[in-house]
């Protein structure tokens, strides 16, 4: 039986959610993906048709935290008028409010890039793709409509913006 894309969106959702849920309160070691599999309400084999390791369902919670956050600033009442500066503190201040609420989860993954450090490297940090996108578009809209002066390395400074964005979250820690 084929899954709809809204029901696998749904499933993977339920199945983060359980991972903060027991991560921040048992912690990463003591979490199993069978745990995480009940506390969701799916079967104990259903998650790793989503996420094959742990390590990839903490990278997959920061990839749809990243997307979420992008997707609310984009829904930013008024955001069309804002400048460039005011748009880019809105994304930062939206991932911040998006992972505010599981901050004992965040604190208890960041160990993740820590074993991993090539995570650091390149577009492999969850969400960065997608934030290094959004930002060149919105550098070449300042451009366009003068608010700065013509760049030929708008996809530099766009990932520059998005190891910046990691970088808050690191010092948030």
């Amino acid at each position: 039986m084929k899954i709809s894309k809204s029901q696998q969106d749904k499933n993977q959702r339920l199945l983060l959610a359980a991972a903060v849920d027991l991560i921040s309160s048992q912690g990463y070691e003591r979490t199993t993906m069978k745990q995480i599999a009940r506390a969701a309400g799916l079967g104990d084999a259903t998650i790793y048709k989503y996420f094959p390791s742990k390590e990839k369902l903490g990278l997959g919670y920061y990839e749809l935290a990243i997307n979420d956050a992008l997707a609310q600033t984009l829904k930013t009442k008024g955001l069309a008028g804002y400048q460039l500066q005011e748009r880019l503190q809105r994304l930062v201040d939206a991932v911040l409010e998006r992972l505010l609420p599981d901050r004992e989860f965040v604190a208890i993954t960041r160990g993740l890039a820590r074993e991993n450090p090539l995570l650091l490297m390149g577009d492999a940090l969850p969400g960065k793709p997608a934030l290094k996108a959004q930002v060149e578009a919105w550098l070449a809209e300042a451009e366009a409509a003068g608010q700065i002066a013509p760049c030929g390395f708008k996809g530099l400074l766009a990932g520059l913006m998005a190891d910046y964005v990691f970088a808050i979250l690191v010092y948030w820690l």
